[in-house]
């Protein structure tokens, strides 16, 4: 069911197939329904290549940290989860939860995030508690598709190292590289093409053992934390992105506009 994969793997196969449809088990009619619209719009829109897929833990809670180069962001790494035998749960802005378009998005599991701080840690208590359901969460850090004139990511914001802290999923950064050729967001244009090539490189779990164990013995979640934290999973992500690049990625993480983003997911 992939179409390209690399780290030793070969193409995906029927015995792939049998076993992803095995890991992933039946599916609410939702996310069959996202299953058949989104599959065949993201084949066509990306050729995908995969490195280290076999890094998503097939089983258990997973949180997967990515960069965000595109408003289609979602539809490629929906590929990436789906492929390589598990089902997505990203957290979307609210925006896009309206209608019969947002109930379906809910009953597939998909989370809601409201901007402000009451809001935005009711979004992560809801994040929280599908991790804590053995699922997998994908989260963009970042917030906004990244204002970096060289498409890398900018400064994060920190609810990312509040999940990856206080929960025992499996913290696995990765970096994608493509969706922005076909959509623009720096200049507001659609390039539409077909089959655009397409990078994901999973990277290894970040350990966070150590730091997990000082939370539960009472530790403080302090800014200063959280920041070290979701500057310490940025980072993997920017190192994998600049392996795909095949280019030396900046020391620091572009720094976010004073103002509000629109499409801010919190």
């Amino acid at each position: 069911m992939t179409e390209e994969q690399s780290s030793g793997a070969t193409a995906g196969g029927a015995a792939l197939g049998r076993r992803e449809l095995h890991v992933r088990g039946r599916l609410p009619w939702s996310l069959k329904l996202a299953v058949v619209v989104i599959y065949p719009i993201a084949s066509l829109l990306f050729r995908l290549r995969y490195r280290h897929g076999d890094r998503l833990p097939r089983t258990g809670p997973v949180l997967l940290v990515a960069n965000h180069v595109s408003v289609l962001d979602p539809l490629a790494c929906a590929r990436l989860v789906y492929d390589n035998g598990r089902v997505p749960h990203f957290l979307a802005k609210e925006a896009v939860f309206k209608g019969l378009a947002g109930k379906i998005l809910r009953h597939a599991g998909q989370i809601p995030v409201s901007r402000g701080s009451a809001e935005a840690r009711g979004s992560l208590a809801a994040a929280a508690a599908d991790l804590e359901a053995g699922n997998v969460v994908v989260i963009y850090p970042e917030g906004s598709v990244t204002r970096d004139p060289g498409w890398w990511p900018m400064q994060a914001r920190t609810g990312v190292a509040r999940l990856a802290l206080t929960t025992d999923a499996v913290v696995v950064p990765v970096a994608q590289w493509g969706p922005q050729r076909v959509h623009d967001y720096h200049t507001k244009k659609l390039h539409l093409r077909f089959r655009t090539p397409t990078e994901y490189s999973l990277g290894e779990p970040v350990d966070l053992a150590a730091l997990r164990a000082e939370v539960r013995a009472g530790k403080a979640l302090t800014p200063d934390l959280l920041r070290e934290t979701t500057d310490l999973i940025m980072g993997r992500v920017r190192d994998l992105l600049s392996e795909v690049r095949g280019e030396p990625a900046p020391p620091a993480f572009a720094p976010r506009p004073r103002r509000a983003l629109p499409g801010d997911a919190a």
